[in-house]
C-alpha cells in the first residue's frame, strides 16, 4: 500500500526539498496534489477528493530527517 507514492517520493526528493522543505505534500501515485503548511490542513483538502488510503501525505524536511521513525506517548512521568 502506497508503495508507489512512496517510489515518488524517493526519486524526487531532492527537487521536492528544494521546492517544498518544512511544508507538507500530498502524493497520490506519481503526483504531487497540494502543498500545505500542516498535517490537518493536508489531510482535509485531500480528503475532499480522494479517500484515505488512495494518497499519502509527506512532511518534506532539509535533511534524511523524514527516513528516522518516530513515536510519541502523550504520557507525561
Amino acid at each position: 500500500m502506497l508503495e508507489k507514492e512512496q517510489a515518488y517520493f524517493e526519486a524526487h526528493k531532492d527537487e521536492l526539498r528544494q521546492k517544498y522543505a518544512g511544508k507538507r505534500v500530498v502524493i497520490s501515485g506519481a503526483e504531487v496534489k497540494g502543498v500545505y503548511n500542516t498535517d490537518g490542513d493536508a489531510f482535509a483538502a485531500a480528503t475532499k477528493t480522494m479517500k484515505p488510503g488512495d494518497f499519502m501525505i509527506k512532511l518534506v524536511t532539509h535533511t534524511e530527517e523524514e527516513s528516522i521513525r518516530r513515536y510519541m506517548n502523550r504520557v507525561y512521568v
